[in-house]
């Protein structure tokens, strides 16, 4: 009996042990030329994942589809409602009622992540939620998002909302192909509303050298994700990293890759070639959120840093200094100290000077649309892009804006 029972004992720490040994489960990423769509470096690409915020990739897409198609202008105001005044976190908190243009409202989109305003630009521009959402589907059929399915316009979790590491590159790719000349939304650094400094939640900006872009996003099923551009000389490279426990590691997996990226020749295949893999989105609740959820040390930063090292061998030259050195050991040495940007000024409540209506959930105006407008975003090719509305001067804020939540 006794021995039976060291070997049950036995047979049990054999097995524990083995669980605290297997490797954790992979995340995927993707890394392609944002001129040409051609794959330099992959794993797991096309399987299903959970988006979180990358989501306003899409709406961003849709948005600036309507600009191009002349339905609205960056001018455009649309009309906070209760909804999404009760979205959670992250938000702007503006009360019902409050007007912002389409132009300010995709800068805190992209900046602050703002549940919030990604719902007041779906129920301008969609009518409600739901058929924004259909819109954003058919945009997605029709670049050829094959493991794409959205609910909504922010990314907050539902399990009927999901993506993939390819699909995420390809709303970056059909960014920069399609609406280059407002890539200033994909890079900004810091916006100012009145006395408030909003900083961008993207760790590379201001520290990867040649960074420009795009969006992080987080929820505790996603894990931390980020889609990010960077450029060295006439080389642009798009990065898509899901599913990391922290900001930090994303942030560092992204930048090694990246140098890897800058460092290797793309394949022949493009994003749009990789095969589809069948499966559900896994929930990384446990490992981000939960209370053994995995922890990443100083010596991990390190470590990863190292390898990137190891594994580019030729240097290439950093914007930010004279030498050659490796962006991700200029990433690790400034993630201490915040960058310094030049914000970006916004402001609530109409252009100067602007008589047209504004849109709010439900308008007339845009629902006798959506249905045309989903059905040709299936099928239509992208037409020339009108010019770029001016800025004009800020209005005045009436009143002091709710402090956002956090």
């Amino acid at each position: 009996m006794r021995l039976h029972a060291l070997a049950a004992v036995a047979t049990v720490f054999l097995a524990t042990l083995a669980a605290t040994a297997a490797p954790a489960q992979a995340t995927p990423y993707v890394v392609i030329e944002a001129d040409t769509g051609r794959v330099v470096s992959e794993q797991e690409a096309t399987a299903r994942w959970y988006p979180a915020s990358l989501t306003k990739l899409v709406t961003l897409y849709v948005a600036l589809q309507a600009v191009r198609d002349g339905r609205v202008t960056l001018q455009t105001p649309l009309v906070v409602s209760p909804r999404a005044n009760k979205a959670p976190p992250s938000k702007m908190g503006f009360k019902p009622g409050t007007e912002v243009t389409l132009g300010n409202a995709l800068k805190m989109l992209m900046v602050k992540s703002a549940n919030d305003i990604a719902i007041t630009i779906a129920e301008g521009l969609g009518g409600s939620v739901e058929d924004f959402a259909t819109m954003m589907n058919a945009a997605a059929v029709r670049l050829g998002m094959r493991e794409s399915h959205f609910v909504n316009p922010n990314g907050l979790h539902s399990d009927e909302h999901f993506s993939s590491a390819r699909d995420m590159a390809l709303i970056g790719y059909a960014l920069f192909r399609d609406f280059d000349q407002y890539s200033g939304f994909f890079g900004i650094g810091a916006l100012r509303l009145e006395d408030q400094i909003i900083p961008t939640h993207n760790g590379l900006l201001g520290r990867y050298p040649g960074a420009d872009g795009m969006k992080t996003g987080f929820t505790c099923p996603a894990g931390f994700n980020v889609v990010a551009s960077a450029a060295r000389g006439n080389r642009r490279l798009i990065a898509v990293v899901l599913g990391y426990p922290n900001a930090k590691a994303r942030s560092l997996k992204a930048a090694s890759l990246l140098d890897t990226g800058f460092a290797s020749y793309a394949r022949r295949t493009t994003i749009d070639a990789l095969p589809s893999v069948a499966g559900a989105p896994p929930n990384m609740r446990s490992r981000v959120c939960g209370p053994n959820r995995e922890r990443v040390a100083e010596d991990d930063f390190a470590t990863v840093a190292g390898q990137a090292q190891d594994n580019e061998r030729p240097a290439f030259f950093s914007s930010q200094g004279s030498g050659p050195s490796s962006g991700v050991a200029v990433l690790q040495a400034q993630m201490g100290t915040r960058p310094a940007f030049e914000p970006e000024e916004i402001y609530i409540g109409r252009a100067p000077g602007y008589m047209g209506p504004s849109l709010s959930a439900r308008s007339t105006y845009v629902a006798a649309a959506v249905g045309a407008a989903a059905t040709a975003a299936m099928v239509s090719k992208p037409k020339a892009a009108p010019a770029k509305a001016s800025k004009g001067k800020p209005a005045k804020p009436k009143g002091k804006p709710k402090k956002p939540a956090r």
